[in-house]
């Protein structure tokens, strides 16, 4: 247990850091005073975006989360089933020297490379725990006619002629 002379040293400590970890600060000085109510905000980071150090303009991202479709050259389900999450990008403009679309966005790519998750529950806890706010794409679930292999060479009556 910590005694209150070297809580009361944290605490001073803490106000003498830089402005960057202030938000840590906020984290400590409980534990040498009790509640009080300047420490609500309206902000809502999530319980990692606290400690993060994530910029506050980059807490109140909106994301999007989705299960990706099965490309055309996969026939198997191995990866069907997965969620993901992305972010809603906001600055992109086209590069007038070669036409290639820019972003000003750092989180433009963030989603397309690891962020996956095994089921629908997991991705929102996830975006909940960072205080992003999400919107949730509902499953594309393909349409299957069930059929044998014999079908293809089942008798279907008389061939039509184009006279007839």
């Amino acid at each position: 247990m910590l005694k209150h002379s070297s809580t009361s040293k944290m605490a001073s400590y803490l106000q003498r850091m830089p402005t960057q970890t202030r938000i840590l600060r906020t984290t400590f000085l409980p534990l040498s005073r009790p509640f009080s109510a300047d420490a609500l905000v309206e902000l809502n980071p999530g319980e990692i975006g606290i400690v993060s150090g994530i910029p506050e303009e980059h807490l109140r991202r909106r994301v999007v989360i989705y299960s990706p479709a099965r490309t055309a050259t996969q026939q198997g389900s191995g990866k069907v089933g997965r969620w993901k999450i992305n972010f809603m990008s906001t600055h992109k403009w086209e590069n007038p020297l070669m036409g290639w679309t820019s972003t000003g966005d750092p989180y433009a790519n963030v989603g397309d490379a690891g962020m996956g998750f095994d089921s629908e529950e997991t991705a929102k806890s996830f975006a909940e725990r960072h205080g992003w706010e999400y919107v949730v794409k509902k499953r594309h679930a393909p349409l299957l006619k069930v059929k044998a292999y014999a079908d293809n060479f089942k008798w279907k009556g008389i061939p039509k002629t184009q006279e007839d």
